[in-house]
């Protein structure tokens, strides 16, 4: 009885402590989890807010002053619109290309057969730390006259290296090779055995690339800034950058009331660009988180 009773006492323990790790570790994850949220939560609630308020630190958990004044002088520029629809085809074009030449080039180079696969692999990582930087790339592109065009936001941009070894390395741990050898035998090449076989079991990889295209589409304006001139073709960012320097300088213009005026705007305007400019793109996570983790982790291992 006593063996017994010894028996069980440390296992009774070892479950309390990880009973209490548990519970420390979801203590923890709680607290990491208020502090990535809040921010994102404070900039819903100020938008909403009376810029007074905000600027006296009196705006917590819910508006004060509720108004909306910063999205009403947001929405009242037209060139907005413009600005969607332009970020949105840039968004899905430009993933479109990003996923047919990465995923092409990902696949190649994983296959151990390809000739000449080192010096090729050694060619695309080179070109992860050395360019020929700002002004070659600009003449570069003026010379194929892509200045000032759609195809500048979605064509000379659309190889990532970064993208391509994690997709090769999800290609070489996630696709059998016996798969390869049994497509052989049924006289598949490898152009069909990419299209039919691969990319159908690479949903995860595809997800995961899929999301960081959109999302880097979806943010970008420095290439805009730089190699578009028309602001007809002028992404999001760059039109709400335009609408926000604008209230600045009217702000600095201005005198007495109307200056008042226009600096409430200011403020209101920073936090109602953030919502607008982030919403949509973040209502794709939902459609990806679950294809999300499993492609990251497999492309993450080392081959």
């Amino acid at each position: 009885m006593e063996t017994a009773t010894n028996h069980v006492l440390p296992i009774k323990r070892k479950r309390d402590n990880d009973k209490l790790l548990e519970t420390l570790l979801y203590t923890w994850s709680v607290i990491v989890l208020i502090l990535v949220l809040y921010p994102l939560y404070f900039i819903v609630i100020a938008s909403f807010s009376d810029p007074s308020a905000v600027g006296n630190g009196k705006v917590w958990l819910w508006p004060q002053g509720f108004t909306w004044d910063g999205y009403k002088e947001l929405f009242n520029h037209s060139n907005i619109w413009i600005g969607y629809r332009n970020t949105i085809a840039y968004t899905v074009v430009g993933t479109a290309i990003g996923l047919a030449v990465n995923l092409s080039a990902a696949y190649a180079l994983s296959r151990k057969d390809l000739v000449g696969i080192k010096p090729l692999s050694f060619f695309f990582i080179f070109t992860m730390f050395f360019n020929g930087g700002l002004v070659p790339t600009f003449l570069t592109i003026r010379d194929f006259n892509l200045y000032d065009t759609f195809l500048v936001m979605v064509l000379p941009f659309s190889v990532a290296v970064f993208d391509i070894i994690v997709a090769r390395t999800f290609f070489r741990t996630g696709i059998p090779a016996e798969l390869w050898e049994a497509a052989q035998i049924d006289g598949c090449g490898n152009l069909r055995f990419f299209a039919l076989m691969v990319l159908p079991l690479s949903k995860a990889i595809i997800s995961v690339l899929a999301l960081w295209f959109a999302v880097g589409h979806w943010n970008s304006y420095f290439n805009a800034l730089i190699y578009l001139q028309n602001k007809d073709l002028h992404p999001l960012q760059l039109v709400l950058r335009d609408i926000l320097v604008t209230n600045q300088m009217q702000n600095a213009l201005g005198t007495g009331e109307a200056a008042q005026i226009a600096l409430r705007l200011a403020n209101l305007l920073r936090y109602s660009v953030i919502i607008v400019a982030t919403l949509p793109i973040m209502c794709l996570y939902p459609f990806v988180q679950k294809h999300f983790n499993k492609g990251v982790m497999i492309g993450a291992v080392k081959s």
